[in-house]
């Protein structure tokens, strides 16, 4: 079995802290760096962010959306994107939200997950709501590639509350179920220790609490910044497991490019921030 995404991430963050930046070129932020909003431009958005990452961050997380809507050179550039990287020393989370069922999830799985994906990534968010039994094809893989599989759990947009805190007849959150569902199934896959499927919390939504200690996962915290949620915030939601949130952060560090001394500056301001606020 292949080295743990868990303990990779804990080594780059004894290194670089929790963050993981969010490479997200819409078209706004190509048009705002002096870009095309074209696959050209998008090449260019990608040599920029790699120059700027290595060094100072040790997690990425391009929204594979922005990438596909360029079509095959889209989708082209994302696979160097990924590649670099984790040449580079990067950590790289897809964030593409799959999730479906039978031949459908093993063929996302081969696409993403393992030595033989056509683009091997090292953590990949996916969608539980056609049922958690339907991802054990992406469990299955993830565990034997050492990758970690992040289950939308609590996300970030207010749309998904209406949902995501929905009670079944027992009187538990949907939320709340898919948590405790993620921590058996990491306690019989890594037992005494972080498993392979984490957890996406979006920390603007504080309450109510989440057992977060029992699931035995990684956590990726999106949202911060634009979306409202602050290093604070973090910290807050985070509180009984600091040393497995992953905070992320896309628009507001990318306003600082495409100057990549400036992007680099404002990167480790933000990783020096959550290295304070989680106890580093």
């Amino acid at each position: 079995m292949a080295d743990s995404f868990a303990d990779r991430f804990a080594r780059t963050r004894s290194i670089f802290g929790p963050l993981v930046w969010g490479l997200d070129p819409s078209g706004a932020v190509l048009r705002s760096w002096g870009l095309d909003d074209s696959p050209d431009g998008l090449d260019r958005f990608v040599e920029v962010v790699l120059e700027a990452a290595v060094g100072v961050v040790g997690l990425v997380k391009p929204q594979s959306a922005f990438y596909e809507r360029h079509g095959w050179r889209g989708i082209r550039t994302l696979g160097r994107l990924v590649a670099d990287a984790r040449q580079a020393g990067l950590l790289v989370v897809l964030d593409a939200k799959r999730g479906d069922v039978g031949s459908t999830n093993e063929a996302y799985a081969e696409a993403f997950l393992g030595a033989d994906a056509a683009i091997q990534v090292d953590a990949l968010t996916v969608h539980p709501y056609l049922g958690f039994g339907a991802m054990n094809v992406f469990v299955e893989r993830a565990t034997q590639a050492g990758s970690c599989l992040l289950v939308v759990t609590r996300s970030s947009n207010p749309e998904g509350r209406r949902v995501q805190a929905a009670r079944d007849e027992t009187g538990r959150s949907v939320e709340a179920t898919l948590l405790e569902e993620i921590g058996r199934r990491n306690a019989e896959l890594a037992p005494g220790a972080i498993g392979p499927i984490g957890a996406v919390i979006g920390p603007t939504h504080m309450h109510p609490e989440l057992d977060l200690a029992s699931a035995n996962a990684l956590c990726l915290a999106p949202g911060v910044g634009a979306q409202g949620a602050t290093p604070s915030d973090v910290a807050q939601v985070f509180h009984v497991c600091r040393d497995r949130v992953m905070p992320s952060a896309s628009r507001l560090l990318l306003e600082a490019g495409p100057e990549v001394t400036k992007l680099r500056s404002e990167i480790e301001a933000l990783a020096a921030v959550f290295k304070d606020q989680l106890g580093d």
